[in-house]
């Protein structure tokens, strides 16, 4: 308990509520003035939640996950929703219910409260679940990704049930803990709680903005399926001095199989993986190019150093409407320690694939198995594993009222105009969460690309969380204007 005070002495005394941005002022708007009023205890409420190490997958933080879920729940029930904590697989998940009229429309809201494994030594700022509040920012895991986004939907219902008594269309939030490891349970948990999930529309919440100064809804998101490839040489680890030269390699045999994904353009070389790929249209091309973008500033605020891929697309046609094959990982001999000059018996290398629209992870799938047979040499044993099951097709909202919808709540919570469309460069269970409940899927965020998600010092703006808890606020506001209710 001591050390729980001092972190909140700690955070409070970090910074003062941030001023209202240029353009923006606290009484135009009562929902953005009662957000702002209470951002430090909005602060302080995440910076708690954020200590819990829910890390997903790891059996020593199994109890973590339980009680981030149940901290969750507790604080659903004092924003005044009903909770339930319900078992996944080996984790939990949260469903909050604001049912104001059983004949009103319904929406379900996604998002996690798992967050992803950390290395402690990378982290400067603050050690991973000591969060700290620092220039406007709260630092910490999970501190964007993505339990920020769920607290801002709490809040936003929150500020409704002060302002008006409570949401005018029905809101159901369902906030899963096994999302960083690829959601294995979340399809038998939408089919054991059909009912009571069953939804008009449904808000994905764990994607970013464009810019804190350049709102823009998202309109799509890739999909996602990884793979694993392991190329089998020697028997055993041998001494380099015995066999250089006269047995495969496997280090060097994965090495080359990895340098023919793509070619000197920068396209994935894989036969036939663009084939079933959507073709970009002006409208879309159109949308991207409306957003504010510099080469050098993108560079910066992602820390990427530069910018490759293919030549005859922009940054963001590449990002969010064309497919990829990213190396996540490699393993090979003595990466560790005093090396041993032996020739591996094995090496692993970890593929992350981003699909695009109107691809098939099943066909993917099969392009991969005969690329790689084809370019292994014959005498290479090797094993290609495909996480197809926990694969996620790509998804795009459709253009109409929903969608309008969601550009006027951008527009209200961020008090500015929006000036274009974006997509979302990862992937997530939307295509099955659209299949399961036949509902088409608004995507709204409270991240940026410099949050440093899954990586060291990840943070949050609070001025993002304030702003999108005000668009969450109006978005259930432009819905009630659009859906129609129910008989």
């Amino acid at each position: 308990m001591r050390k729980g005070k001092v972190r909140r002495r700690r955070l409070t005394g970090q910074a003062p509520v941030p001023p209202v941005v240029p353009g923006q002022t606290a009484d135009m708007d009562p929902i953005r003035d009662h957000l702002h009023r209470h951002l430090d205890e909005l602060a302080e409420r995440l910076a708690e939640w954020v200590a819990i190490p829910s890390i997903a997958g790891d059996t020593e933080h199994r109890g973590d996950l339980r009680r981030s879920a149940h901290w969750l729940a507790g604080e659903m029930r004092a924003a005044g929703l009903e909770a339930s904590v319900l078992e996944s697989g080996d984790s939990w998940a949260v469903l909050g219910e604001f049912v104001t009229d059983p004949s009103a429309p319904t929406a379900l809201v996604y998002s996690h409260h798992d967050v992803r494994i950390v290395k402690p030594e990378e982290w400067a700022e603050t050690a991973p679940f000591v969060p700290v509040r620092r220039d406007g920012r709260l630092y910490g895991r999970g501190a964007s990704d993505a339990k920020g986004q769920a607290l801002a939907h709490v809040w936003a219902l929150r500020a409704l049930r002060d302002l008006d008594g409570g949401a005018p269309i029905n809101v159901k939030l369902l906030i899963e803990g096994e999302e960083e490891i690829g959601s294995p349970n979340l399809a038998a948990l939408l089919e054991r709680y059909a009912e009571r999930l069953a939804c008009d529309v449904i808000v994905f919440s764990d994607t970013v903005q464009w810019r804190a100064d350049a709102p823009a809804p998202v309109t799509s998101m890739r999909g996602t399926v990884n793979a694993t490839l392991s190329v089998r040489g020697p028997d055993r680890d041998v001494h380099s001095g015995v066999v250089a030269g006269v047995t495969v390699n496997p280090a060097a045999t994965l090495a080359q199989a990895l340098a023919a994904l793509h070619d000197e353009h920068g396209r994935v070389a894989v036969p036939g993986f663009y084939d079933d790929v959507a073709e970009l249209t002006d409208e879309r091309r159109a949308e991207f190019a409306a957003l504010p973008f510099d080469e050098e500033e993108w560079v910066t605020r992602t820390e990427t150093r530069t910018i490759s891929g293919e030549e005859d697309f922009t940054v963001l046609e590449r990002l969010w409407a064309r497919p990829t094959i990213e190396v996540m990982s490699l393993l090979a001999g003595d990466p560790l320690g005093l090396p041993r000059s032996v020739i591996p018996r094995d090496a692993t290398a970890s593929l992350s694939i981003r699909t695009a629209a109107d691809q098939r992870i099943a066909a993917v799938a099969e392009q991969l198995r005969g690329f790689f047979a084809s370019v292994l040499p014959a005498d290479a044993e090797y094993e290609l594993t495909i996480d197809e099951a926990l694969g996620q097709e790509p998804y795009e909202t459709p253009r109409g009222p929903l969608l309008d919808a969601l550009e006027r709540a951008l527009e209200h919570g961020y008090d500015m105009a929006v000036r274009g469309r974006m997509g979302n460069a990862g992937g997530g269970p939307a295509d099955l969460l659209t299949r399961t409940f036949d509902a088409p899927i608004l995507f709204l965020g409270t991240g940026l690309p410099e949050d440093h998600w899954h990586s060291s010092d990840e943070s949050v703006d609070l001025q993002m969380l304030q702003r999108g808890a005000a668009s969450i606020a109006h978005l259930w506001r432009e819905l009630a204007k659009v859906l129609p209710t129910r008989e």
